[in-house]
């Protein structure tokens, strides 16, 4: 016996009803989502907060200290050191003896004899006297010491409570004003001044062109001493041009050799690692978690483990960025190639060509924008890589930029360095983009040139012939 719905209007009542609740779920549970995603990052970045002591590592910053290190960075110290046991006074810019002023000679503002007279401008004065250091401050007063090898440094202060910008102890006085720095201990007496600039940068003080003008030296130059001015400012032992140029160098080998390198490495393995060029399963996945192992270790790691092998070297570095971007290479290529048209080998092969003639002409063409254009942007990163990899395997001008560093004193010297890898980043970027421009796209008029004469085409009249 055949049931008849009597209201067929109820069925659809109630799916109607349960999309709409259903509806509504999905909507409470997108609610639910907006508002708990943002909940868990903020509670994520509470616990970062804590557990990496961001309170602890403010109290611990000192400001005083960053904005010496800045202030080192554009400007140099001159040095004047008198050796409490024999009374001899030298001037040396940044206290090194590359820098050093000829015995008996010194700035306008050092006057030397049996006191030596250190003018800080302003009121500041010190006199570096036979046995007692003075250093005359404005509103303040004279403050004396007297260094002594069995005593220590016997300090004595205007009246008053000694201010925080004076430490004085039994073997060390320091002054720190705006004007320089005094520090006295049992064996030495020094004044720090403050300049703006990078002191002796073009020529040291040797040099018989230190000092003079431009125009001077254009005048010189001109007069056939180019060769000579060109190499006093190349030879330079204060700012080492010429080996910062060598360093420049060696980082940019390092990074054409290992970027070149691993391209020419990873192509032929990228075939391997394709399905529709590499029917054995097993070496398509052997070669794929090659290129997964490779790349998952990073850059600095396999320098640390080719340098134990090969030793220290620019050619070590080179291999480090090999062996990692053979594996980032070959990942990328190999989903290239898994890419291509089939239709374009068909073609090739149907003109009886072998199968290295249907990669060689229908394979690579269509790869080839995309392998130059990583190669070139992973040329340009790798330049960064290069400075720090130089830095472990002693080359490179990464390497210069770690010595200085570890001096503590010659910050100008660290600007200097990090402006040149700045700029060399940036020269490699504008190159590896006028690369690509040039090899992938073509003259950029031309195309406009081609449209225009199609436009010009299109826009004739027909004629009949």
């Amino acid at each position: 016996m055949t049931t008849l719905d009597v209201n067929p209007g109820a069925g659809a009542r109630r799916d109607a009803a349960a999309l709409k609740q259903e509806m509504a779920g999905l909507f409470r549970t997108k609610e639910l989502m907006a508002f708990a995603v943002p909940l868990v990052v903020l509670v994520y970045m509470a616990y970062v907060f804590f557990a990496f002591d961001v309170p602890g590592l403010w109290e611990r910053a000192s400001l005083e200290n960053a904005r010496t290190l800045v202030s080192d960075s554009y400007s140099y110290k001159t040095h004047v050191t008198r050796d409490n046991r024999d009374a001899s006074v030298s001037v040396a810019i940044e206290g090194e003896r590359k820098g050093s002023y000829p015995e008996g000679e010194a700035p306008e503002w050092v006057s030397l004899g049996e006191i030596t007279v250190i003018d800080l401008e302003n009121g500041h004065t010190v006199r570096f006297g036979p046995e007692t250091v003075e250093y005359d401050i404005p509103g303040y007063g004279t403050v004396r010491a007297t260094p002594s090898r069995s005593a220590g440094v016997q300090a004595e202060f205007p009246a008053g409570d000694v201010p925080d910008w004076i430490s004085s102890s039994k073997n060390r006085l320091a002054i720190k004003t705006d004007a320089g720095r005094l520090t006295v201990t049992r064996n030495r007496s020094e004044v720090f001044r403050y300049f703006t600039g990078w002191e002796l940068f073009f020529f040291t003080l040797d040099s018989p062109y230190h000092g003079m003008s431009a125009s001077a030296l254009l005048g010189r130059a001109a007069s056939g001493e180019a060769g000579a001015i060109f190499n006093d400012f190349w030879t330079n032992k204060m700012w080492r041009h010429q080996d910062v140029a060598w360093a420049i160098g060696e980082t940019l080998l390092m990074a054409f050799l290992g970027t070149i390198g691993a391209g020419i490495v990873a192509l032929p393995l990228a075939f391997l690692a394709t399905r529709n060029f590499m029917p054995i399963r097993t070496l398509r996945f052997a070669t794929r978690r090659l290129f997964d192992f490779v790349r998952g270790v990073d850059s600095l790691i396999w320098t640390v483990v080719l340098a134990r092998a090969f030793g220290p070297g620019p050619l070590t570095g080179a291999l480090a960025i090999l062996v990692t971007d053979t594996g980032t290479f070959g990942k990328i290529f190999s989903e290239a190639l898994e890419n291509v048209d089939e239709k374009q080998i068909e073609g090739v092969a149907s003109t009886g060509a072998k199968p290295v003639q249907r990669y060689r002409f229908g394979v690579i063409p269509q790869v080839t924008p995309v392998l130059l254009s990583q190669l070139l942007y992973f040329l340009e990163s790798n330049t960064r890589s290069a400075t720090i990899i130089g830095a472990i395997t002693g080359g490179g001008i990464g390497l210069l930029l770690t010595q200085a560093i570890i001096t503590q004193k010659d910050w100008e010297e660290v600007a200097y360095y990090i402006v040149l890898i700045i700029v060399m980043v940036m020269l490699m970027d504008w190159f590896s983009g006028m690369l690509r421009r040039r090899l992938i796209q073509g003259d950029p008029g031309k195309p406009r040139r081609d449209k225009a004469k199609k436009g010009e085409k299109k826009n004739m009249p027909f004629v009949l012939p």
